[in-house]
């Protein structure tokens, strides 16, 4: 016999199923020619390379209505004045029926339709380190819990695919085939989201600084390490008071706790920063914290590729690498210490992090050196004029 429904499960399905049938019937409007969505994170807000391209179109296309897609939960990130759609909502989907583009770098919540006429720019979110798309099903601990029907479902509907770098392209061609009826064009254009870090002032860097509270002349290092698939909740790898303690008063450390993991790094156990150690995970534009960073501490972020653009000095602390291979998978060795590989100096304990500080090794002649060759790599697009370039390819202007 079949489970009765709560009288709020029946109400909620009975929206759904409203809202599906006015759905298909929006399929049949015509598409609206000066209307773009965008989303970013799995709707967490006006973020990365959507967020980047989204600023370039309303000076280079004005004629072209941006909104954003966000959830109910994340409706407080948005800024003031940016049009929105909340997930799900009769407004949301009215958006995706008409509108002619779609920008995203994740994907779009709740199983849309592409029409003939849309075109559908997905921009990613990083240069691929760990393993990606169909390459997960090698790995067990993904594997059990990957839709890749569904990642193939997705791709069918892209016509551009944004890359970063000819490695990106490399990995992205292979983990998300496109289907022979259905081709995506790939952008080698480069992310716009790293405009910034060339096109933002002395005076800019400055401004973010103080607004960060960080004292003229302290050293900040920005502590932004990655999620784990085989941890439940985020423990640093680091203690970060010990490590503050340690450098002394002229450091600040700045931490930034994956999105995955909400808006605090005090979070499942992890120690609440205080003093000269700052969470930093709930500000708005990582950009910007890369920019007031005198240094990048991290693991193995996708956060590391877009810093090198800064061509400040990169610190890989990686404690549990062996691990971190062998559960999710890696596409080179980022502690070989070979030219193009690794960005900088590599520490595996507290101690060697403490003592790459204190004698200077992390901005030595040698580390340097590695840090030029990941640059050369991995930012060869990367100018300042990536967003132009996009806006006027996915959007046919001149120039």
């Amino acid at each position: 016999m079949p489970r009765r429904l709560s009288a709020a499960s029946a109400k909620r399905f009975l929206r759904r199923q409203v809202l599906r049938a006015v759905y298909r019937a929006d399929l049949r409007r015509p598409l609206d020619p000066h209307l773009a969505v965008y989303g970013a994170y799995w709707n967490r807000g006006v973020a990365c390379n959507p967020a980047a391209i989204h600023a370039k179109a309303r000076e280079l296309a004005p004629h072209i209505r941006g909104v954003w897609v966000v959830s109910s939960r994340h409706r407080d990130r948005m800024p003031p004045g940016v049009p929105y759609v909340i997930e799900g909502s009769r407004p949301y989907w009215r958006a995706m029926a008409t509108a002619t583009y779609l920008v995203n770098n994740s994907s779009f919540p709740g199983g849309f339709t592409k029409r003939p006429g849309q075109r559908y720019l997905q921009t990613h979110h990083g240069t691929p380190l760990k393993t990606m798309g169909l390459d997960q099903r090698d790995y067990p601990v993904l594997a059990g819990r990957t839709d890749f029907g569904r990642i193939l479902a997705h791709v069918a509907q892209w016509d551009f695919s944004l890359s970063a770098n000819p490695h990106s392209t490399e990995i992205w061609d292979r983990v998300y085939p496109a289907p022979a009826h259905a081709p995506y064009e790939r952008l080698d254009l480069g992310y716009p989201r790293n405009d910034a870090y060339f096109t933002a002032t002395a005076e800019d860097i400055a401004k973010i600084r103080a607004e960060l509270g960080i004292a003229e002349g302290q050293t900040a290092l920005l502590y932004a390490p990655t999620h784990r698939d085989y941890r439940d909740g985020f423990a640093p790898d680091l203690d970060p008071e010990h490590l503050t303690r340690e450098l002394g008063p002229e450091y600040v450390l700045l931490m930034r706790a994956h999105y995955f993991y909400g808006r605090s790094a005090a979070v499942a156990g992890a120690p609440e920063p205080t003093g000269r150690v700052r969470d930093v995970t709930a500000h708005p534009r990582v950009e910007e914290l890369c920019l007031a960073a005198d240094a990048l501490i991290t693991d193995y972020s996708s956060l590391t590729f877009d810093y090198a653009c800064l061509d400040r000095p990169v610190v890989v602390h990686a404690p549990d690498w062996d691990a971190y291979r062998s559960t999710r998978g890696t596409y080179f060795d980022l502690l070989s210490g070979h030219p193009g590989d690794t960005p900088g100096t590599v520490t595996t304990t507290s101690g060697e992090l403490v003592e790459a500080f204190r004698t200077g090794e992390w901005r030595s002649p040698a580390a340097a050196s590695l840090r030029g060759a990941f640059r050369e790599r991995f930012c060869p697009y990367d100018d300042g004029h990536a967003a132009e370039r996009v806006v006027r390819r996915f959007f046919d202007l001149p120039g």
